[in-house]
């Protein structure tokens, strides 16, 4: 049991390492960014951007935790954390008009957030569920137990596929907003991007940590089969 979970730590090591690395970096870019001060905080500037486009029933609200910021489709709510909700700087305003795209894709009907929204019930129960099912399929060598774990992981690999655009897409939108509101000056985007490349970078790491968890388990199944250990 040891060593199969040795074997899956050094199959995953690629992502593992990316995801340490776009980590420093958010702090990095978020550091420099929360140094460079703007006229409008976060509040204001996503409040700006969502009632430009006609969204002034999307509401938002201050919520706890650090960079916990994000968009909740089912009650049209915008929920920044603490430092961004009242921070005047690029990293805040950066940071709420990200979360701000993700309101204008849900108002625009944007198609892969509307998937990513279907798929978060089988993604969520898959994360536990289907990772307790393969470790089990390993433990005990059963094979009908580890293709349903298989199956089960492939939802939470599927949501954060469909995740890339929309996040992507969504830092798109923000870089727009942000100088078609005027709230940030074409000068002083270049530490906007940079946040919102490396926090880019960190859903590329947790994607290809899935891809590759999947995989493992998926060339677990097949090689057993094929020596009939099952």
């Amino acid at each position: 049991m040891y060593y199969l979970d040795f074997r899956l730590m050094l199959f995953i090591a690629p992502a593992v390492i990316l995801g340490m690395i776009a980590q420093w970096m958010v702090r990095s870019a978020y550091a420099k960014a929360s140094q460079i001060p703007t006229q409008l905080s976060g509040f204001a500037a996503a409040r700006r951007i969502l009632d430009a486009a006609g969204l002034q029933n999307v509401d938002i609200e201050q919520t706890q935790g650090y960079l916990s910021d994000h968009y909740d489709p089912s009650h049209k709510v915008l929920r920044l954390s603490t430092d961004v909700y009242h921070g005047r700087t690029l990293a805040a305003v950066g940071i709420a008009a990200h979360e701000s795209g993700h309101a204008l894709q849900d108002d625009k009907r944007y198609l892969p957030l509307v998937i990513r929204n279907l798929a978060v019930p089988a993604a969520s129960f898959g994360s536990f569920a289907g990772m307790t099912l393969l470790i089990a399929g390993v433990a005990f060598n059963w094979g009908p137990l580890l293709l349903l774990g298989i199956l089960l992981f492939s939802g939470v690999v599927f949501f954060q596929v469909i995740n890339l655009p929309v996040e992507f897409d969504a830092s798109r939108r923000a870089k727009i907003e942000l100088q078609q509101q005027g709230i940030v000056a074409p000068a002083e985007m270049g530490a906007v991007r940079s946040v919102l490349r490396a926090a880019a970078l960190t859903y590329v790491a947790g994607t290809l940590q899935a891809i590759l968890t999947l995989a493992y388990y998926v060339m677990r199944y097949l090689g057993n089969n094929r020596r009939g250990s099952y």
